[in-house]
């Protein structure tokens, strides 16, 4: 019989906190690298690199707290 929840918890989290990094990584490189290359950026492209980043450290923050953490201690 198979499990209520079979999920690879450290799949998850190593992706999970991939993918956070992936986002902050872009978000910083763009607002560095954006205005140096091109000048000055609109304010939706500033606010689109700057909402990468923020969301960047919230999904590896959170995607390691419950993928790591969290989730497995439940089963």
């Amino acid at each position: 019989m198979a499990r209520y929840g079979d999920l690879n918890y450290g799949w998850l989290t190593k992706h999970g906190f991939g993918l956070g990094v992936a986002l902050f990584v872009l978000g910083a490189l763009g607002s560095i690298a954006g205005p140096a290359l091109f000048g000055p950026l609109p304010g939706w492209e500033a606010t689109l690199f700057t909402d990468s980043e923020v969301a960047g450290i919230v999904i590896a923050f959170l995607s390691v707290m419950f993928f790591g953490i969290v989730l497995p201690l439940t089963e």
